[in-house]
């Protein structure tokens, strides 16, 4: 079974029982504490280690993570751990988190531009963007300053991209330039 299906499956169950309980916010505070942790190169070589026994990663989870953690996720990362499933915890919590943006109807939506905007500027757009009907109800917005654009700007989600940068229109004009047909070389 492939890893996204293992991650969907876990992650869709956790929801399910996190919505049963109305602790979903909760949930995924602690996956985002999760994420923080897992960031850790040795906690992340723990988790995809064969050799460690999930005993042992049981009281590191518990050493790590304390009560910091609701007792669901507690108990979730318990079973995870249990049936020998830790190594696809990064891909559950990703999962969990792209699950719980469907639904509660949030798009994430990338923002780059060649210098940064303001307050005014990103609101504006943002506006803009929950008019265009492309998204959903609420967006997650996440800014990006890239000055090799020149001007303009980029947005990009749901596997779709909006180019209107500088750059990129100087591309296009230098593509169309060298198939110009009817242009004699002398």
């Amino acid at each position: 079974m492939s890893v996204q299906r293992i991650a969907s499956r876990y992650a869709k169950s956790l929801i399910d029982l996190a919505i049963e309980k109305d602790s979903l916010d909760t949930v995924l505070a602690d996956f985002d504490l999760f994420d923080q942790v897992a960031s850790n190169k040795d906690f992340s070589l723990m988790l995809n280690s064969p050799i460690i026994k999930s005993d042992k990663k049981q009281s590191i989870f518990k050493a790590v993570f304390g009560d910091k953690l609701s007792k669901l996720t507690s108990l979730f990362f318990d079973l995870i751990l249990k049936k020998g499933r830790e190594a696809y915890l990064p891909a559950i919590a990703k999962e969990f988190r792209l699950q719980y943006k469907t639904l509660k109807h949030i798009s994430s939506v990338k923002l780059t531009t060649a210098t940064p905007l303001s307050e005014d500027g990103l609101e504006a757009l943002r506006k803009s963007i929950l008019a265009s009907e492309a998204t959903d109800e609420n967006v997650e917005l996440e800014v990006a300053v890239d000055e090799s654009l020149i001007g303009g700007f980029v947005i990009e989600f749901d596997n779709k991209r909006y180019d209107s940068s500088v750059a990129h229109k100087l591309a296009l004009l230098k593509k169309e330039f060298e198939q110009n047909q009817y242009v004699k070389e002398f």
